[in-house]
């Protein structure tokens, strides 16, 4: 098996229209669907993001503080996850809630050190 992380990708704008209790009823299937993939040694680890930080740039290392708002899109959280190669990790994140609310996964495989 190989490690692979997802980086979950949503709009700025977000789901700012739905009610608490479909946001509710959202994380529950996260929390279902991570529980699944950690039951079967499929999910490692993860987390999700805060939406603020800083980010540190180039040879003078200038530092600005975030959310950037030139991004059109935020990186909300991560997993790492055990799979056979990339196309078996990319079928594993189609079961991922996040693309009921129009969300991205970016599936990188992790290099080994």
């Amino acid at each position: 098996m190989e490690k692979f992380v997802y980086l979950f990708r949503n709009s700025t704008a977000g789901n700012q229209n739905n009610s608490p209790e479909a946001m509710q009823a959202h994380m529950q299937k996260w929390m279902q669907w991570m529980e699944k993939l950690g039951k079967e040694g499929i999910m490692t680890g993860g987390e999700p993001l805060m939406t603020t930080g800083k980010q540190v740039n180039g040879k003078k290392k200038v530092v600005t503080d975030g959310p950037f708002a030139e991004a059109k899109e935020v990186i909300g959280g991560y997993l790492i996850v055990n799979a056979k190669d990339i196309n078996h990790a990319v079928e594993i994140s189609k079961g991922c809630p996040i693309f009921e609310m129009d969300g991205k996964i970016e599936v990188r495989p992790v290099q080994k050190m």
